[in-house]
């Protein structure tokens, strides 16, 4: 069904997200880096982990909290392997630690052919697609995956919540190819906590089988959502676990102990991050069928997944060029009528001039 939105012009969005997060203490660097990443998820579409979602989350898990701590620095730990980096953030704000992460990692990449960034002591860095998108347009395959901010996810078969929604993000450079890059990006939940709360603010329903309510019920009803439901049942529970045993091996916790503060004293309660960039010439085996170079093979790949009937099928980030595509058609980020309210009440708590809802333009989607 189409909805209406309003064009807010970026500048002003960055403007007030950027306010925001120097109101609550950080440093201008991370809160232009904030911002800039808000705005990166709101110009692809990202309505679960747009600038609302960024400061929701500081307030209760961050800054507002034990989970962030504004002008953290990042130290580097000794590490034998000259490819693979170790970071201790130290609860800086994940955005920051993340595009630097990912700038590091292709750094290596261009030297090594491929280059990681382990980080330990982090805050959630929210869509990880993002930071796989802006590597996976510089031309280079990118991967990561994090723990979640908050146990909130049963195992499958179980019915207490131990895991994280645990998203895994990939970007491959497929620009060329197809006019966008080709982004896998999912939380390994039915939907994100991020998506129940969008829901809420919107009041839609959750779809089936996504969520239960305090008593381990499945549940629709947003307003009653406790814990989520893996995807794929054992499938989405088995790659959930990936990132809890990753995060085990670079220094993480207990699941159930992560940003729950009172009960973590003693242990350890932060994020861990995991990033890998890999140059496409590290992997070219350069036998290409019919003289093809690599990006004319993965041109043809991609070409032949989408014959034989299959051309009206969607590829992974379809939705969010898509998407970015309107941004651009409409000359600002888009959000709904609720979604300006709640920036509102953002601007307000910064103490920063409240959006004039009548004077943006408006565009049916």
């Amino acid at each position: 069904m189409p909805e209406l939105f309003h064009v807010v012009p970026e500048t002003q969005h960055n403007a007030l997200v950027q306010a925001a997060y120097q109101h609550r203490g950080f440093h201008p660097d991370e809160s232009a880096e904030g911002a800039r990443f808000c705005a990166e998820a709101s110009r692809h579409g990202i309505r679960t982990h747009n600038g609302l979602k960024a400061l929701h989350l500081d307030h209760f898990l961050g800054s507002g909290s034990k989970g962030c701590v504004p002008g953290a620095q990042i130290e580097e730990k000794a590490s034998r392997f000259p490819a693979a980096k170790i970071w201790n953030a130290n609860k800086k704000l994940g955005q920051s630690t993340a595009f630097r992460a990912m700038d590091e990692a292709i750094r290596l990449a261009d030297q090594y052919g491929v280059g990681t960034v382990s980080v330990d002591n982090a805050f959630h860095y929210l869509w990880g697609g993002g930071y796989v998108m802006d590597a996976a347009k510089k031309g280079y395959i990118a991967y990561t995956n994090c723990t979640a901010a908050l146990a909130e996810v049963v195992p499958f078969g179980g019915k207490f919540a131990t895991l994280g929604t645990n998203p895994h993000s990939w970007g491959f450079p497929t620009t060329d190819a197809i006019g966008y890059p080709i982004v896998i990006d999912w939380a390994t939940s039915v939907v994100a906590m991020g998506r129940v709360q969008q829901l809420k603010r919107e009041g839609k329903p959750l779809p089936p089988l996504a969520a239960v309510d305090k008593d381990g019920n499945p549940t629709t009803d947003a307003n009653l959502a406790v814990s989520l439901l893996p995807f794929g049942a054992h499938k989405g529970y088995g790659l959930s676990l990936i990132n809890e045993i990753v995060g085990g091996f670079i220094g993480g916790s207990l699941p159930t102990l992560r940003n729950r503060w009172a009960d973590a004293e003693g242990d350890k309660g932060t994020c861990c991050f995991f990033f890998q960039v890999i140059h496409p010439d590290a992997i070219s085996g350069g036998a290409f069928a019919k003289g093809r170079n690599q990006s004319d093979n993965v041109k043809a790949v991609i070409a032949d997944v989408l014959g034989h009937g299959n051309e009206k099928c969607m590829l992974p980030g379809q939705l969010e060029a898509n998407w970015a595509k309107h941004v651009a058609a409409a000359g600002g980020l888009l959000f709904s009528t609720a979604e300006v309210a709640a920036f509102n009440e953002i601007a307000v708590e910064a103490k920063q001039p409240t959006w004039d809802v009548a004077s943006f333009k408006t565009v049916t989607i």
